[in-house]
């Protein structure tokens, strides 16, 4: 079989090319389509244990509709889950971003139905979307995200645990 073959369909046949390196975009440089970057989601500890032994699950609802909400900017997942600092985990994830809109403003056309189109919703820094106005992107298919680490957690004994965890799901 060919890599043309082998990556027809596989959308992460990117990370097995020959010299593949992560790519950490800036936050405010617009994604390109089709691509592979680092990001990050904050959580529970409960939920980062669920995402790493089942993978992701979209939300019901946000500010763009279901998802899985993530951001290039560590100081934006750190914040999550909202309420509860002293349970905070953050996941390093790996995304195939595929088709990408950039929505820059609350009441934007399709803020709410880019889904049927594109892949990913992206709002760059410094928006009128989200108070923070830190970055974020909003991928519909769950399957688009890896995690590859987890770069924060309330305890090192707890960051270990998931570590370790997420050594072993990688082994299978």
């Amino acid at each position: 079989m060919s890599f043309l073959e082998y990556a027809e369909g596989n959308i992460w046949a990117e990370e097995d090319t020959y010299g593949y390196v992560d790519t950490c975009l800036q936050s405010a440089v617009e994604p390109s389509d089709g691509k592979l970057y680092v990001m990050y989601h904050g959580t529970s500890v409960e939920a980062a244990e669920s995402i790493i032994r089942t993978g992701f699950r979209r939300s019901s609802d946000g500010m763009f509709g279901p998802g899985v909400y993530v951001s290039r900017q560590l100081e934006k997942a750190i914040r999550y889950p909202l309420g509860n600092k002293g349970d905070n985990v953050v996941l390093k994830v790996r995304v195939n971003v595929g088709k990408v809109i950039k929505i820059d403003r609350q009441r934007h056309p399709l803020q709410k139905t880019w889904h049927s189109k594109y892949d990913t919703a992206w709002v760059p820094p410094h928006n009128t979307m989200v108070p923070s106005g830190l970055e974020e992107d909003c991928v519909s298919n769950p399957t688009r995200i890896k995690v590859i680490d987890v770069v924060h957690a309330p305890s090192k004994d707890i960051q270990n645990k998931l570590q370790q965890l997420l050594r072993s799901k990688n082994k299978k």
